[in-house]
């Protein structure tokens, strides 16, 4: 369960973090600026790992037996 606690950190860091190394507006992403193409990532991908956690979480895999 320790890993599933960093995971739980890493979209929270990559949004906080994010800026100050990707401030950018020429590259775009999709037509978006880099910045914001990367924070629209990382709130796509925050349920992703969520649900990863839920599934390797030992508390959850008890209500499914």
């Amino acid at each position: 369960m320790r890993m599933a606690r960093w995971l739980a950190v890493l979209p929270c860091f990559a949004v906080l973090a994010g800026p100050f190394f990707l401030n950018r507006v020429t590259p775009f992403v999709f037509g978006m600026p880099l910045l914001l193409a990367w924070l629209v990532a990382w709130i796509v991908l925050t349920p992703a790992i969520m649900a990863v956690i839920f599934w390797f979480d030992p508390v959850n895999r008890e209500d499914r037996q």
